[in-house]
């Protein structure tokens, strides 16, 4: 059980490296928005790992399904940022025509 606990959390941790590596890396800001999801979905194979695999053996209804709920949780955050962060690049992209994140210096006085 152990082992396949530790496949969930080798998954988990990949894909959030990948994202960090993304965000941390990426010019554009299309691209960093999308290594962010990753990075979201990384933390929700986690939750979804840790629920399944060290749940207590005499655990409430709620607490059957908390990982599952926590990774809806945090989709719904994913969604809202994508959708926020997406409005925010095409205002952007229409004032400086431009969305790669080194060019964009609006908020310097």
């Amino acid at each position: 059980m152990a082992g396949e606990l530790q496949q969930f959390l080798i998954l988990g941790a990949a894909l959030f490296c990948v994202g960090l590596y993304g965000t941390l890396a990426k010019r554009n800001t299309i691209a960093v928005l999308m290594c962010i999801e990753l990075m979201l979905n990384g933390v929700n194979v986690s939750f979804v790992g840790f629920n399944r695999y060290l749940q207590p053996p005499a655990a409430a209804a709620g607490a059957l399904f908390a990982g599952q709920i926590f990774a809806l949780f945090v989709i719904a955050v994913a969604a809202a940022e994508a959708a926020l962060g997406l409005a925010i690049v095409i205002a952007v992209y229409r004032l400086r025509h431009t969305v790669q994140m080194d060019e964009i210096d609006m908020l310097r006085g």
